[in-house]
Formats: structure tokens, C-alpha cells, sequence
């Protein structure tokens, strides 16, 4: 089952799930914001992806800019940001059995369905 990792204030994030909608595929929409992954489960995504904790975070966040940035950071920590601050968290991000992509720009989805 394909799973989309939703922010609904998200534009990006609202885009993502209308086109899996009109791809007519069955998915699963995981609040992030409200069930938050633990570090495991953020460690397996970040895994998926292919990228480092950090290209997943979104610096642009004022609690970023404000507690973590210029700041030197082990992996670890960054996840850890992430479960504490899931606001960090680059959206949205869509996972297909052993592949994932975040869905910016949309297109990027139809790499894995």
C-alpha cells in the first residue's frame, strides 16, 4: 500500500494527494503532524530516500533557524529535531513498498507508482 506522509495546510502536500487520487491509487495519508514516526521509523524513511538526515529537513522553519541552524549536528541529532519539531520535515513524502520520494514537485511521485 502506498503511504503519503500529509501536512493538509501543505499546498505541496495537498497536490501530492490529488494526484495519487487521480492516478486512482489506493493509499494511506499519515498525518505526520499528529502521528508523529519515531526515530526509527524517520530513520528507515531518510533510508528509502536515499538522501542524509539533513536534506529532508526544512531549514527554512523558524524553529530550525532559531534552536538548530549553524549548529554542529550528528545525524542523530538532526533526526531526533525531527521527532521533537515535526514541522522540520520536508513534505510530503510518498513511499511505495522499498522506494520513496518527496513529492516536490509532484512529478517526483510517478518515479515510484
Amino acid at each position: 500500500m502506498i503511504k503519503i506522509y500529509h501536512n493538509n495546510r501543505c499546498s505541496k502536500s495537498r497536490l501530492g494527494v490529488a494526484f495519487l487520487e487521480e492516478l486512482g491509487k489506493e493509499f494511506e495519508i499519515i498525518k505526520y503532524l499528529e502521528d508523529v514516526p519515531t526515530a526509527s521509523e524517520l530513520k528507515n524513511i531518510i533510508s528509502l530516500l536515499g538522501v542524509k538526515p539533513i536534506d529532508l529537513v526544512r531549514k527554512n522553519e523558524a524553529i530550525w533557524k532559531s534552536d538548530f541552524k549553524g549548529k554542529e549536528l550528528s545525524n542523530d541529532d538532526i533526526v531526533e529535531a525531527m521527532v521533537n519539531h515535526p514541522k522540520l520535515i520536508e513534505r510530503p513524502i510518498i513511499i511505495n513498498g522499498d522506494k520513496a520520494v518527496i513529492g516536490r514537485p509532484t512529478e517526483n511521485i510517478s518515479k515510484i507508482i
